[in-house]
C-alpha cells in the first residue's frame, strides 16, 4: 500500500500548513493500528471488515478521518470470526484524527514533559505524540490489556517503544504527569478525582466529561485544584469503563417507557429531539439531571424520544415530525419537564452558558461551572 501518500493527505486535511502535528499524522502508517474493524451492514448491524481482503477499501477508510469503531460489547474485531454480529455499544475505536490532532493541542504538549495518553484505542493518538516529543516522554493507558498490548507491538513495528499501562483510570492511574490528555469521557466525582491526582502542579489535563461533549482544560494549582475553561470545542467520546463491557442499560425502565402510560400526560412545547445527538442538551441535562439514560426511534414521519434515570423516573414523548409531542413521564423527577426548561433557557437566551465557562475542579473531581451569574456542578450528586 502507497500509504505515504495518503497520509500526507490526511495531514493536509487535519492539520495546518505550519503545525507541529503536520508531520507526525504524515508520518504515522494509521491503517497499521486498524488492520480490522466493525461497520454497520445494510440491516443496521454489526458487520465485520477486515482490511486484508480489500486494501482499496482499507486505505480509503484508514486514511479517511473519521472514526473506526474496533470493538463492539466485549468483542474486538481482531478477535471476531465473519459470521459474528456483536449486540451492544462500541467500546473501542481509533478516533478521527482531525479530533485527536485538537485534544493534543488543548493538551499544550511541549518538549521534555511527560504525557499520559489517556484511552489507549487504536494507539493513534500515542503514535502522533511519540513522533512529536519523543516516545520516552509518552505513557498510554487502557483498561483492556488486550488494547495496551496490541498498540504497543504496532507502535513499536513503526520504531516507536512509549511506555503502555493496563489500569482503570477511574479508580488509580499510577505515575505522575505533566500533561494528560483523555480521549474517554471521564466520569465527574471520583473518576476524575484519580486522574487529577496524577497529575503534577502547574500540569495541564484536557478531557471530556463523561455523558457530555463538553472538553474541559486547565492547570492544577498548588492547592491541588485545576482551573480552567470548558473550551468553544466539543467531543462526544465513549465513557470510560471498568470492565470488558458497559453495565447493563436500565432495560426495564426503557420498556416501561415504551409501554406506560404515564401517570402525568401532558403536550409537549417543543418537537421531539434526539438528545443524545443534540449535544449541548445533552450536556446541560447532565447539570441539571445526572445519570438520565436516553432513547430515541423513527417509523415512519413518528419520532419518539424515551429518558430514564436510575431512580425509575422515565419519559416518553411521541411526535409526528414536528408536531407538538405527546408526552407520558412517571417516578419521582419529571424528565421530559427538566429537558424542556433547557430548551425554554436555550430559546429565550438564544445559547446556553456551558460553553466557554470557568471550571475549577476541586481535588475530588467534582467539576464546578460558572459563567457570569450562572452556576452548576458536575459530579458532587
Amino acid at each position: 500500500m502507497d500509504w505515504e501518500k495518503r497520509a500526507g493527505r490526511l495531514a493536509d486535511q487535519v492539520a495546518d500548513p505550519d503545525s507541529r502535528w503536520l508531520a507526525p499524522v504524515a508520518s504515522v502508517p494509521r491503517h497499521e493500528l486498524v488492520p480490522r474493524w466493525w461497520d454497520r451492514d445494510d440491516t443496521g448491524e454489526w458487520a465485520l471488515q477486515d482490511g486484508m481482503d480489500d486494501s482499496g477499501r482499507w486505505a480509503e477508510v484508514a486514511y479517511t478521518d473519521r472514526s473506526l469503531i474496533t470493538r463492539v460489547g466485549a468483542l474486538h474485531a481482531d478477535h471476531a470470526t465473519p459470521g459474528d454480529r456483536p449486540e451492544g455499544l462500541p467500546t473501542s475505536s481509533a478516533t478521527l484524527p482531525s479530533l485527536v490532532v485538537r485534544m493534543l493541542r488543548h493538551g499544550r504538549l511541549g518538549d521534555g514533559l511527560s504525557l499520559l495518553d489517556l484511552g489507549t484505542g487504536a494507539g493513534g493518538l500515542t503514535a502522533y505524540a511519540s513522533r512529536r516529543i519523543g516516545d520516552q516522554h509518552v505513557t498510554s493507558l487502557d483498561v483492556d490489556p488486550y488494547l495496551t498490548s496490541a498498540a504497543g507491538a504496532r507502535l513499536a513495528s513503526m520504531g516507536l517503544h512509549p511506555e503502555f499501562v493496563t489500569a482503570d483510570a477511574t479508580d488509580h492511574v499510577p505515575g505522575s504527569y505533566e500533561r494528560i490528555v483523555s480521549t474517554v469521557g471521564l466520569p465527574a466525582g471520583p473518576g476524575l478525582r484519580s486522574v487529577l491526582a496524577s497529575l503534577v502542579s502547574g500540569g495541564r489535563l484536557a478531557t471530556t466529561i463523561g455523558r457530555t461533549s463538553l472538553i474541559v482544560t486547565g492547570w492544577k494549582h498548588t492547592n491541588g485544584d485545576l482551573v480552567g475553561v470548558v473550551e468553544r470545542d466539543t467531543a462526544g467520546f465513549m465513557l470510560t469503563r471498568s470492565g470488558d463491557d458497559y453495565p447493563p442499560a436500565l432495560t426495564e425502565l426503557f420498556a416501561l417507557a415504551r409501554d406506560t402510560r404515564g401517570k402525568e400526560t401532558s403536550t409537549g412545547r417543543y418537537p421531539v429531539v434526539d438528545v443524545a445527538e443534540s449535544w449541548e442538551l445533552r450536556s446541560m441535562l447532565e447539570v441539571t439531571t445526572p445519570g438520565v439514560e436516553l432513547g430515541y426511534e423513527t417509523s415512519g414521519q413518528t419520532r419518539t424520544a424515551y429518558m430514564v434515570h436510575p431512580d425509575g423516573s422515565w419519559a416518553r414523548a411521541t411526535a409526528e415530525w414536528a408536531d407538538a409531542p405527546e408526552v407520558h413521564q412517571g417516578g419521582p423527577q419529571r424528565l421530559w419537564a427538566a429537558l424542556e426548561r433547557i430548551r425554554n433557557r436555550l430559546n429565550a437566551e438564544g445559547s446556553l452558558p456551558l460553553l466557554g465557562a470557568r471550571v475549577r475542579v476541586t481535588p475530588d473531581g467534582v467539576c464546578h461551572l460558572s459563567r457570569g451569574a450562572w452556576r452548576g456542578s458536575l459530579g458532587d450528586r
